[in-house]
């Protein structure tokens, strides 16, 4: 169990720390300092019970900062999402295009029935010079045992 809040933990803070695009939502959202949040955090630790009775400046501080938590939350993690989509997208795109240039199943050394001419097909023959023809034939050496 504390390893999912643990991960929960870590994972929100990633997502707040993200950066995010500007968008009319956001310009919306209640602007809050970081002094205002620490303050707010700082007095909802101290007094815990009765909290938004006693300092409702601080609770109200609170709640927009816990307000803009979420939406830089959601950015985040819309953001993760569409780079996880690009990706992928960018995967099948790579996978498409092998499949379209698929090499042919044969390399040509070996003709196809129905290929070409039956001359074109069969090997070339009598292709040594007369110069080759007059050539000793010469074994190879015998090595000593």
């Amino acid at each position: 169990m504390r390893f999912l809040l643990r991960i929960t933990f870590w994972l929100g803070l990633v997502l707040v720390l993200l950066p995010r695009d500007k968008t009319p939502e956001s310009e919306k959202l209640p602007q809050i300092g970081a002094a205002d949040a620490v303050q707010a955090a700082t007095a909802a630790v101290s007094d815990m019970s009765q909290f938004c009775k006693r300092q409702p400046a601080a609770c109200e501080v609170g709640g927009q900062a816990a307000t803009i938590i979420g939406q830089r939350a959601q950015d985040g993690a819309r953001k993760i999402y569409q780079i996880i989509n690009d990706k992928k997208e960018q995967i099948t795109d790579e996978k498409n295009e092998k499949t379209n240039k698929k090499a042919p199943d044969h390399t040509g050394s070996i003709t196809v029935a129905g290929e070409g001419d039956a001359a074109a097909t069969e090997a070339p023959r009598d292709t040594l010079t007369q110069d080759d023809l007059a050539l000793e034939w010469h074994g190879p050496e015998p090595t000593p045992n």
